[in-house]
């Protein structure tokens, strides 16, 4: 069995980032840390750069990756997570913002074969038929990271966002609150579908009835949990917690709340989905998901490195773990 570097991070625990610095000789690293995580290469026999010496000359050692928009935190570490990788297996990675446009997609995957890439991953939002066709006709292989395909047709890395979603709210009912809001991000994406299942599922175990009025959909921005807030809170039977499909909207909750005099959490808990910088950023810091995206991002890359080289691949789907951090904007 192939020893990847999700196992020497598990074995030394410590983060898949440190040992990518170590193996690619970042002094950024602590002595002792350098010398557990060396140690640990060296007991399970991790070789990162075997894929690197078995490359066919004729190969471009080029990878295209597809991300909504790079300016995001979100996906800024998920790129990390790729271009680390990619520099310890010898790829270069060649960067496009697609925007979450379908037809933008459908061109800059068309761009990136024609450019001879070695393989493709590929973030984005709504997977559909024409997404699947193109990438199960295209010429090299395509691994799709934090990208939900209903069809499981396509490699994929992501987490169990149902569950996440589920531990997320019943997290928020076990504090008492049976008055529990989801601001969630466009309705139409999968990934946001079985979001929103875990809140019902939530809401159901604990017989609680789901009120329309407490469900807001849009887009992952903060600009949306402001005026998803202000929905809330001009109702009679006000929400005693908010859950938020993204920390942007969460903390756009937060702030919404706090700019119509009520206090979070005394007023009203919040908590987050992904915890990304922004989490600790705001006042009270954010309860939330922990989406570990910078894994993500490079599991996807050594999952597509494998079916460049044409090792073997157990498993297309990859599921990492997620878990709740509980910060200050909840009881």
């Amino acid at each position: 069995m192939t020893v990847t570097i999700y196992d020497v991070a598990r074995e030394a625990n410590v983060s898949m980032a440190t040992v990518s610095r170590v193996v690619n000789g970042n002094p950024n690293v602590k002595p002792t840390t350098r010398k557990k995580v060396l140690a640990t290469i060296e007991r399970l026999g991790y070789r990162p750069n075997a894929v690197a010496r078995g490359l066919a000359s004729k190969k471009t050692t080029t990878v295209g990756a597809i991300i909504p928009d790079i300016s995001s935190i979100f996906f800024a570490e998920l790129a990390r997570g790729i271009e680390d990788i990619a520099t310890m297996y010898k790829y270069n990675i060649i960067l496009s913002n697609s925007d979450q446009n379908k037809d933008k997609e459908l061109q800059l995957i068309n761009t990136m074969l024609e450019k001879q890439v070695d393989g493709i991953i590929f973030m984005g939002g709504n997977i559909t038929q024409e997404h699947i066709h193109q990438f199960s006709t295209a010429s090299v292989p395509v691994v799709l990271a934090a990208t939900y395909d209903g069809t499981e047709a396509t490699p994929s890395v992501n987490i169990d966002y149902e569950v996440a979603a589920y531990e997320a709210a019943k997290n928020l009912i076990d504090k008492g609150n049976k008055r529990l809001a989801f601001i969630n991000g466009n309705e139409e994406e999968t990934i946001n579908q079985l979001k929103y299942q875990g809140y019902l599922r939530a809401l159901k175990e604990a017989s609680i009835e789901p009120v329309a009025d407490y469900v807001v959909s849009g887009d992952y921005t903060y600009e949306s949990g402001i005026k998803a807030v202000e929905q809330f809170m001009s109702l009679a039977q006000k929400p005693t917690a908010v859950f938020a499909a993204s920390d942007a909207i969460a903390l756009g909750a937060i702030h919404g709340a706090q700019d119509l005099g009520y206090r979070v959490p005394e007023d009203l808990e919040v908590f987050g989905f992904d915890n990304t910088k922004l989490a600790n950023m705001v006042r009270p810091t954010l309860s939330t998901v922990v989406q570990p995206m910078y894994d993500i991002g490079a599991v996807a890359m050594r999952l597509l490195t494998k079916y460049m080289n044409k090792e073997e691949v157990e498993e297309k789907k990859v599921v990492l773990p997620h878990r709740l951090v509980e910060r200050n904007s909840t009881k």
